[in-house]
């Protein structure tokens, strides 16, 4: 501003004169640019504390973006950094004219003595960056606001995203070169090292996570099955694990149940008590003691459940950016993806079949845009019925399958014979499958195909490891008072509130409460 001072004011008419000083530019601060990149030259701690604050764009003037680059390529290939390296690296570039010469360099070192402060310094070009961002991205919504053809709440969701990226301070780069990407990979192959395999978030059921390492992030994983097969029992009991045992956010889009519902479903898994008992709140005195001690845990878990009717894709992308934001969410699940609508744009009677592709499409970019796996539970078409002796889903089962198949990395159904009457499974030892189900992984875009076997406990819905299931519910005080337990019949849900399912009854005439 400086500069500015003694610049003669200039006459617009007769009446209005302006100053130079009274334009506006864009945040910035050179003179901290300067010291910062100064002191990375003479200091090797100072590019320890800043190299992962800042980024070649967070500095305003052209010069300082390519000698910040010179200096990250030379953190990056572990090389000593100092006036002459990146001099040579900017030479290399072919940058060291458009970086002021080897004059602008000494110029930088001469102006600071050491790196103290560098990391305060770096903070505020930072800040000054984001505000720039934030002024490029205000334009651009005023600018599209105007154009009447845009979609609002296109427009909407494309400012959402854009201020996240900025809060999260991710703003998009065009492109990062190989030699970046294989740092990052071999730094997560060694963080996987000291997971025992698992690279993703772990389900609790052992055999699905030896074969997936776990949920990878930005995952879209279909749990596909007819009505009364368990999906929703799957999930809750997957969620349980996640959220109990291994402590990871969790969040759970229902559009179909209600939020009191699933928890006392929930509850019932956890405590042993049968949803018909938990439905008339009829329990007896060690019962009650079940209650107030096993749903201690489930009182304290990071489960997050979203009960929305219709949510609109829209609606969940910005549900789930807040989540991310405030609660670290790891793991996102949508019960049941047919119930979600495309967009609030006004458009009816489109193709549902092209409506379930947007929304297909769209879990699968939320799922990379904030690095989690995304789980969507579907329906299943009535061709599962229809066929003769087996009734074990495929591919062609799933309803507007076309993109939902297309843009899965992972889509897998979950089978009960039992619910068919079959009493045995169609295998050489010929096991009964009375209270077993088999998690089937149709497709699997990073590993194999397999057919897992898991334990399925009806009355409570939930499922278990084969192997490790106990059902024992019996370590527990064998005295409280019921009159000062705060577990009483009037604080339980209703009959008409707990448990039961609708799902897919305009389709089926299943009564199945789970």
């Amino acid at each position: 501003m400086e500069n500015f001072r003694n610049i003669n004011p200039v006459r617009v008419d007769k009446t209005t004169i302006i100053n130079l000083e009274k334009g506006k530019l864009p945040p910035q601060v050179l003179d901290l640019e300067e010291a910062v990149l100064g002191a990375m030259m003479i200091d090797k701690k100072g590019v320890d504390e800043v190299i992962d604050i800042l980024q070649p764009d967070a500095f305003y003037k052209d010069a300082h973006k390519h000698i910040f680059e010179a200096i990250v390529q030379l953190f990056t290939d572990t090389q000593p950094i100092d006036l002459l390296t990146v001099s040579a690296q900017l030479k290399k570039n072919a940058k060291l004219d458009l970086a002021g010469g080897d004059f602008y360099l000494i110029q930088l070192t001469q102006k600071i003595s050491s790196s103290a402060h560098i990391e305060f310094h770096s903070r505020i070009i930072l800040q000054k960056y984001i505000q720039r961002s934030l002024i490029k991205i205000s334009s651009e919504i005023i600018e599209e606001s105007y154009d009447e053809t845009t979609d609002v709440f296109d427009l909407l969701d494309k400012a959402e995203s854009k201020l996240y990226e900025v809060t999260q301070g991710n703003i998009k780069r065009s492109s990062e070169t190989a030699q970046s990407l294989v740092i990052q990979a071999k730094k997560r192959i060694e963080e996987i090292a000291g997971k025992e395999g698992l690279s993703g978030i772990a389900t609790g059921f052992e055999k699905l996570d030896q074969i997936t390492s776990g949920w990878q992030p930005s995952d879209l994983i279909i749990i596909a099955a007819r009505p009364g097969m368990g999906k929703t029992a799957f999930v809750l009991s997957m969620a349980r694990n996640i959220s109990i045992d291994f402590g990871h956010p969790v969040a759970l889009f229902s559009l179909e149940m209600s939020s009191v519902q699933l928890i006392t479903r929930l509850i019932s898994s956890e405590t042993g008590l049968s949803s018909e008992k938990l439905r008339t709140g009829k329990l007896e005195k060690h019962e009650w003691e079940q209650l107030s001690i096993k749903v201690k845990n489930l009182e304290k878990a990071p489960l997050f459940i979203d009960d929305t009717p219709s949510l609109s894709i829209f609606d969940l992308r910005a549900k789930a950016r807040r989540l991310s934001s405030q609660h670290g969410i790891k793991l996102i699940i949508v019960d049941y993806l047919q119930l979600m609508t495309a967009g609030g744009n006004g458009k009816g009677g489109g193709n549902r079949e092209q409506e379930i592709s947007t929304i297909s499409r769209n879990l699968k970019a939320l799922a990379k845009e904030l690095s989690v796996p995304v789980i969507a539970l579907s329906q299943l078409s009535r061709a599962v019925e229809t066929r003769g002796s087996s009734k074990r889903p495929l591919l062609s089962d799933l309803r507007e399958s076309g993109a939902i198949e297309q843009d899965a990395d992972i889509v897998s159904f979950i089978y009960r014979p039992e619910y068919y009457k079959i009493d045995e499974w169609d295998d050489d030892e010929q096991t009964p499958t009375a209270g077993q189900a088999e998690f089937i992984i149709a497709k699997h875009r990073n590993g194999s195909l397999e057919n897992i076997r898991l334990k399925f406990i009806g009355n409570l819905g939930k499922f278990d490891n084969l192997e490790d299931f106990s059902g024992s519910y019996d370590d527990l005080p064998s005295k409280m008072n019921h009159e000062d337990n705060p577990f009483t019949t009037k604080n339980l849900p209703s009959p008409n509130e707990a448990f039961g399912s609708n799902m897919n009854a305009a389709d089926d005439d299943s009564d199945v409460p789970f």
